[in-house]
């Protein structure tokens, strides 16, 4: 089955954040576990480039719209490159490739009626690239997500008929009710569309940093409708000579954060409407990493910077905490603190060290061979469904909620370790065959939950299962008692060791 899932592309006039990696490691799960299945899966990110945000940026540093992309769209493919997701491409929107198909569908969307040339005023944040109804904004006139002050502003431009697609968009929540997740942002994009939709900017008169109209040069093509295309450019261009887009259009999943819900669940489906493309099966709308109760923000200075985490503690690590501590879809408080816990009492005492006793025990009671038994019942009781759970909420885009499933299990070995005793059974002979059933039990609890956890801590995973002798990665094998005893173990040291912490500078 083809899997075609996207983040949002992020504004390169900052440099990326915690908030970035969020996404991408969501999306790197949902790819990881597809690809598990033995779908044929396309993961999309990038950098939007274009735009107010960016010119803007360029003009503070003294420098052209064009070096400030090149220079920060580098660092997000680093930031994707260094917590290990697999995209399959990253595109730019100032790639020209992508610029043809924006001015193709553009033209499209003019040549099909929905486009005509109008007046505008209102209150205008910089930071979004967005105009804000009277009812978005916050009192004296600031900004909900930056939370500054917005200018008011007038062009001539050309616009998209965005009000023509009211019932139709009415129709397609009512028709899918999950067609954007979870429901609480399905009912908020409702809302808004059924407060009235008004016709929408789709040039700018006064930037030239951007796609040309293609009728009319002297104004460039809106940055967001330029931005929304990329998921279907991207697959136009991709891979040299070939196009994607009978291949994997329309999209399983977009995955985005909640400030871009308007965009996404509004503004896109009317535009692929008009333009006669199909639409995207699914949007997930995940929620905020609070610090200090604000949204992760650059502009806003509580940043938590990713690579100095993954320099500390490991890429897994990050990349686990990110999607362990807060439900994914949801508002949710980060800090060092609990990142530290996490990764002691989690991935340190419950994976960890629960992996290294039971390949310490096989070595030293069974010179290292996994013993051919049957798995103990109750843990088998335990492990039951598990992989059909997994599969049920990653379909849902419930990246936390499968998690919390598998480390359900983790912990029932945990337990298991602990009332069975494997050091006093080994003490008398007479025990042998429990004690083979129980460190077999182990091993291969070890083995499911580490097929299972793959998509979320790649290289740990991959450690443990080479250590156990296991070549399969695939789904279809995360099933206790499906693979047999007389595995030779191999080395695996220390999964997650101990951080000292960084000393404090002197004078």
């Amino acid at each position: 089955m083809p899997y075609y899932v996207t983040t949002p592309i992020y504004y390169v006039n900052g440099e990326p954040h915690l908030g970035h990696v969020y996404t991408t490691v969501a999306a790197d799960v949902l790819a990881r576990h597809m690809r598990q299945r033995g779908d044929d899966v396309f993961f999309l990110t990038g950098t939007d480039e274009h735009g107010e945000p960016v010119a803007q940026a360029a003009e503070r540093e003294g420098i052209a719209p064009r070096e400030l992309a090149e220079r920060n769209a580098e660092r997000f493919k680093e930031v994707a490159r260094r917590v290990n997701a697999t995209n399959d491409f990253f595109i730019r929107t100032s790639d020209p490739e992508h610029e043809a198909v924006v001015a193709e569908i553009a033209t499209r969307l003019k040549d099909n009626g929905h486009v005509y040339k109008g007046f505008y005023e209102g209150w205008y944040c910089p930071r979004c690239a967005d105009f804000k109804s009277e009812n978005e904004v916050l009192d004296g006139n600031r900004c909900p997500i930056h939370l500054i002050d917005l200018d008011r502003e007038q062009e001539e431009n050309w616009f998209f008929r965005l009000s023509a697609f009211q019932e139709p968009l009415e129709k397609l929540y009512a028709d899918d009710p999950e067609w954007v997740l979870p429901r609480s942002r399905s009912n908020e994009a409702l809302s808004f569309i059924e407060g009235g939709l008004n016709d929408l900017s789709l040039s700018r008169a006064r930037l030239s940093w951007g796609v040309p109209v293609p009728w009319d040069p002297e104004q460039v093509i809106y940055v967001w409708i330029d931005a929304l295309l990329n998921y279907y450019s991207a697959l136009t261009y991709a891979r040299e000579g070939e196009d994607l887009r009978e291949r994997f259009w329309p999209p399983s999943v977009h995955l985005i954060a909640k400030d871009i819900l308007k965009f996404h669940a509004v503004i896109w489906p009317a535009m692929l409407m008009a333009a006669e493309l199909e639409l995207p099966r699914k949007l997930f709308i995940h929620g905020y990493l609070l610090m200090d109760e604000h949204k992760m923000s650059k502009s806003l200075g509580n940043v938590l910077d990713p690579f100095e985490v993954m320099d500390l503690y490991g890429t897994d690590a990050l990349r686990y905490y990110l999607l362990r501590e807060v439900a994914f879809g949801q508002d949710g408080s980060i800090s060092p603190e609990g990142f530290e816990q996490r990764y002691v009492s989690e991935l340190a005492n419950d994976y960890g060290n629960l992996a290294s006793r039971t390949l310490a025990m096989i070595g030293k009671y069974r010179d290292g061979v996994v013993p051919d038994a049957e798995p103990v019942a109750e843990i088998a009781a335990q492990f039951d469904g598990l992989v059909d759970t997994v599969r049920e909420r990653i379909d849902r885009v419930e990246v936390s909620a499968a998690l919390e499933d598998v480390w359900e299990r983790m912990r029932g070995l945990n337990r298991f370790v602990t009332e069975r005793e494997p050091w006093r059974l080994a003490k008398d002979e007479a025990n042998a065959e429990e004690l083979d059933q129980v460190l077999y039990t182990l091993a291969e609890g070890l083995r499911v939950v580490s097929v299972l956890l793959h998509p979320w801590v790649p290289e740990t995973a991959e450690r443990l299962l080479a250590a156990l002798g296991q070549e399969s990665r695939s789904l279809d094998t995360a099933v206790l008692g499906a693979a047999s005893g007389g595995a030779q173990l191999g080395e695996l040291g220390q999964l997650f060791p101990r951080v000292e912490p960084k000393a404090e500078a002197t004078a």
